[in-house]
């Protein structure tokens, strides 16, 4: 009999959500190959949790619960005429002839799931989008943050790409190991861009995104061991668990934010941070350079102020200067300017700043947030207020708000 649980059957129905998505949709695939249809099924059975559980309490198996419920769901669609038994598959994933290669090579449903949905002819820049929202189950509003685009345009793009799967009806089994490379990169980016979205939640407040950092460095991990001669799984990993390593003295007792430069480093994960060091060695013993691994060098150096006290800033500018040139990301490029401030002044910083582009800053927190502190150093007290006025309205995290509030009025705000 199921444990009446009411009040924490809401509690149970999103945590199933976040923890089991992926395999359901997993499950589903093998047997159902309309890939929309799966997710309403899906997102029927959760509403049907969310209605029954309350009342007969959270099932001892809630996955299996939920699994029953979104194949009922498909049945009577079925029924209904909404899926037809001979349409054209969106999404064919787990063919009968390719089930055993599948189950041998990949430990993991999400992991086989994320290489299938990075097919080569999927348009390469929604591909990560959609691992995350297929395999995953993140929303559209926490994949476009992850990706700096507005929440509407990446559910156009998704649909676009989930109407262009079933209208060419392509058929997307299971890889073979040698195919795994050429879709490498793609998974990395949707697990990198998994674990930032649950990084950013550092006090667990939104539950859709608790369980997200741990699931991402556990697929990261299973990636690293399927593919160990790619230099650029084991430097994600590296990346990964660098931040990771971090988790604890990003706030303090009171829960306020602090910043990288006055962590203190008796907190940092000495475990995570030699487990990073051994796999970035191992990356660049293998000879192919590539930005996860340049990412990770880069937490590397920041780690290393546990062992010197200091921050080696000068070899943190060349590491983003090369990192810019292989990928010039907003992110990279505004890490670049922050570097070269530290290390040969604010107004470096500042030229370095005004070379992004501009329609792509605006709406860029971290952009804002040391624009402000440069022009602090710099002496220009009131556009400093006006660049942290900007830096707060962006700000989504509570803790980050209040920092900049703080800072803001230091600087005569």
């Amino acid at each position: 009999m199921p444990e009446r649980q009411p009040d924490g059957a809401r509690a149970a129905a999103e945590h199933a959500a976040r923890s089991s998505y992926g395999r359901l949709v997993a499950t589903l695939a093998r047997q159902w190959r309309d890939l929309a249809a799966i997710e309403d099924a899906l997102a029927d059975a959760f509403h049907s949790a969310l209605e029954h559980w309350p009342a007969t309490g959270v099932p001892a198996r809630p996955e299996a619960w939920l699994l029953a419920s979104a194949r009922n769901a498909l049945i009577d669609g079925v029924r209904r005429g909404r899926v037809r038994s001979d349409a054209v598959p969106t999404l064919a994933l787990l063919a009968e002839a390719d089930e055993a290669a599948g189950a041998s090579l990949f430990p993991d449903e999400r992991l086989k799931l994320l290489f299938i949905c990075a097919h080569p002819q999927i348009d390469a820049a929604v591909r990560p989008a959609l691992m995350l929202q297929t395999v995953l189950g993140l929303d559209a509003a926490r994949i476009a943050a992850a990706f700096l685009t507005s929440p509407a345009a990446l559910g156009q793009r998704l649909v676009r790409a989930k109407a262009r799967i079933r209208d060419a009806g392509l058929a997307f089994t299971v890889p073979e190991q040698a195919d795994l490379p050429e879709r490498l990169h793609c998974v990395l980016q949707a697990i990198y861009a998994a674990y930032g979205s649950g990084w950013e939640d550092v006090a667990g407040a939104d539950r859709k995104r608790q369980g997200l950092t741990g699931e991402a460095i556990f697929l990261a991990r299973l990636v690293a061991g399927l593919l160990p001669a790619e230099p650029e799984a084991r430097g994600l990993l590296a990346l990964i668990l660098h931040c990771e390593a971090r988790h604890a003295a990003r706030r303090d007792a009171t829960g306020a934010f602090v910043a990288l430069s006055e962590q203190d480093t008796s907190l940092w994960s000495g475990e995570l941070i030699d487990e990073a060091e051994r796999e970035l060695a191992a990356a660049s013993h293998l000879g192919r350079l590539g930005p996860f691994q340049l990412e990770a060098a880069i937490q590397s150096v920041h780690a290393g102020r546990a062992h010197t006290g200091r921050t080696e800033w000068p070899v943190l500018a060349q590491l983003y200067e090369g990192l810019v040139q292989i990928a010039p990301t907003l992110g990279a490029l505004t890490g670049r300017a922050a570097a070269f401030a530290e290390a040969f002044g604010p107004e470096r910083g500042l030229v370095l700043l005004a070379e992004l582009p501009e329609a792509q800053a605006v709406g860029y927190q971290p952009y804002w947030a040391l624009k402000a502190q440069l022009l602090v150093r710099a002496g220009d007290a009131a556009a400093a207020r006006d660049a942290y006025s900007r830096a707060i309205g962006l700000a989504e995290d509570p803790a980050v708000r209040s920092f900049l509030q703080k800072a803001q009025r230091r600087a005569g705000g």
